[in-house]
């Protein structure tokens, strides 16, 4: 086992989003502290306490009050040893100059925040709580407690958002003096607000070519500032990159601990029970609390790395792949990596396989011709 990174899911929200499909629930009349509990119990079964990366995901950990955040944090610090990156996700209004202090205190030295938009209508849209003053007082109380690293999400192709709304948000996030961007295209997911609305026509999107258009402006505006793309949908300055999130990217093994959580250990890929209250008996009861479990065969394992690893601007590496899977990457690919050259969507350079920038624009599909079945 060589497992260096964890990922905690706090399901709650004191709001719900419109376009939200993560596991999360609205945290009023949640029963916290017992889920806090169960946490500490599972996260109590890892076999391997020194990480190089924690990340602190939800719903929204924020959302805990001051008291269930110092648990938690203890919990954390007393179970494991975190020598590197330590993340925790924040709602702009929840980050309050105390919480953020208190992150710091107990070593947290990364804050991914998200802002989505800094439109008001657009805010209202998407069910946030926040107002676009709260992102800058966010981002000011990070800076006062000494965070190193602050990250926020933006999203584009979003209802009624043209595309200077999103130059807008862009724009005030670049001059903010933040270390990270990462910025998403809405994707209608089944069970959320926005994906009802849309069925029954009371939603509408602007066109794919609008969306495509955002993304490629998104990545020329940061293509001249000193924020680097390293990932499809990231961007950093010199030293921000998100460890945590290379660790997916990388096709390596992680802990995933909390309801809904997903990890990868030993080989086995799983993910944890969703209700919480599920979760909770689960834990009590002594019980792994999974609702999925999966070993990738070989051929699983070798299409992951290559649409895992695409996602990255430096793309697969072709030693490392023949190393890990004792086959060379042509051998496997050949044929499909040299259909998508003649397309323009990949590239070769220093053995390593990438996407171009059209090939980034449609990145879904090129991932899936490495399909092997």
């Amino acid at each position: 086992m060589s497992i260096k990174s964890a990922y905690i899911h706090i399901p709650f929200c004191v709001r719900i989003c419109t376009y939200c499909d993560f596991n999360k629930y609205f945290i009023n009349k949640q029963p916290v502290d017992e889920y806090i509990s169960a946490l500490i119990k599972e996260m109590k079964t890892s076999e391997i306490r020194n990480l190089e990366t924690m990340y602190v995901g939800g719903g929204t950990p924020t959302a805990l009050n001051l008291k269930q955040l110092e648990r938690l944090l203890k919990a954390i610090q007393s179970t494991f040893s975190i020598k590197g990156e330590y993340t925790f996700e924040a709602n702009p209004d929840e980050l309050t100059l105390d919480k953020v202090k208190l992150l710091h205190s107990y070593g947290v030295n990364r804050i991914s925040m998200g802002v989505q938009t800094f439109k008001p209508e657009l805010l209202k849209i998407l069910g946030r709580t926040h107002k676009t003053q709260d992102i800058y007082n966010a981002v000011e109380y990070a800076k006062k407690a000494n965070i190193e690293s602050i990250s926020l999400d933006l999203m584009y192709h979003l209802p009624t958002q043209t595309l200077e709304d999103f130059s807008d948000s862009l724009n005030r996030a670049i001059q903010m003096d933040i270390d990270h961007i990462s910025s998403y295209g809405l994707i209608l997911e089944p069970k959320t607000q926005f994906y009802n609305m849309y069925r029954k026509g009371k939603l509408k999107l602007p066109n794919e070519d609008i969306g495509a258009e955002m993304y490629q402006y998104l990545m020329n505006v940061l293509g001249e500032t000193s924020f680097k793309q390293y990932e499809i949908s990231n961007f950093a300055k010199s030293h921000h990159e998100s460890r945590h999130n290379k660790t997916y990217w990388l096709n390596e093994e992680y802990y995933g601990f909390g309801a809904g959580a997903s990890g990868y250990v030993n080989g086995e890929r799983y993910s944890n029970l969703n209700p919480v209250n599920h979760y909770i008996n689960a834990i009590n009861n002594h019980q792994r609390p999974i609702l999925t479990s999966n070993f990738p065969t070989h051929s699983e394992r070798m299409e992951e790395e290559m649409f895992l690893g695409l996602r990255m601007n430096k793309g697969v590496d072709k030693v490392k792949f023949l190393s890990k899977f004792g086959t060379s990457m042509d051998k496997v690919f050949g044929e499909t990596i040299n259909n998508l050259k003649k397309k323009n969507l990949l590239y070769e350079r220093d053995n390593h396989i990438s996407l171009t920038n059209k090939g980034k624009i449609i990145g879904n599909e090129v991932f899936e011709a490495f399909l092997l079945n």
